[in-house]
């Protein structure tokens, strides 16, 4: 079972795929992503036992801490994050949306961390990667005080590290409006 969430930042391709051999050397973790995200960082995220992820982590961060950008560690990590960043979404009809949109993907997995533990809301879905800029986003849903308790949460953990974009609360949405959230990227950068 996932306890542990951790997040490394590498301007270096060529660092981060040796810190994913040596993390994965050093205790048995999950890498649930690694790969080039705008602009030009190299993300692994990975999962595990808390004792493994913090290995793991502090190996990485020692041997390549020339080219570290950011790094997280959430030890005791709220479960639906790491199902969102698995891909598992939440399509259920939703009373009131809260998006959280950060400038940083670290940052906004730590808010988004927080929106989940700090009010009765669930993950609608979370973006980290393509077409995004660097920044990453999650949309929580349930009732409209629970769903606000959860933006203010996350907008603040984002607010203090200066990496705040935007937030909306979106009351009652639209059945129209509801296909369109969390949609991919329509683009693959091999297609242009």
């Amino acid at each position: 079972m996932a306890d542990a969430l951790a997040l490394l930042a590498y301007d270096s391709v060529a660092a981060g795929l040796s810190a994913i051999d040596v993390m994965v050397k050093e205790a048995p973790v999950t890498v649930l992503e690694a790969n080039l995200v705008e602009p030009g960082r190299f993300l692994i995220l990975f999962s595990g036992g808390v004792a493994e992820v913090e290995a793991s982590h502090r190996v990485a961060v020692e041997r390549f801490s020339d080219a570290l950008l950011a790094d997280i560690l959430l030890p005791m990590v709220h479960p639906a994050l790491i199902a969102g960043l698995g891909g598992k979404e939440d399509r259920s009809p939703p009373d009131t949306l809260g998006v959280v949109e950060g400038k940083t993907v670290a940052h906004t997995l730590v808010a988004a961390d927080r929106s989940l533990k700090d009010a009765q809301v669930r993950l609608a879905g979370i973006r980290v990667a393509v077409g995004l800029g660097g920044r990453a986003f999650y949309v929580v849903h349930g009732e409209q005080h629970d769903v606000e308790a959860s933006v203010a949460a996350g907008a603040t953990i984002l607010e203090a590290a200066g990496t705040l974009h935007r937030t909306e609360i979106i009351a009652r949405p639209h059945a129209e409006m509801v296909p369109w959230l969390l949609r991919t990227a329509p683009f693959k950068l091999g297609h242009l």
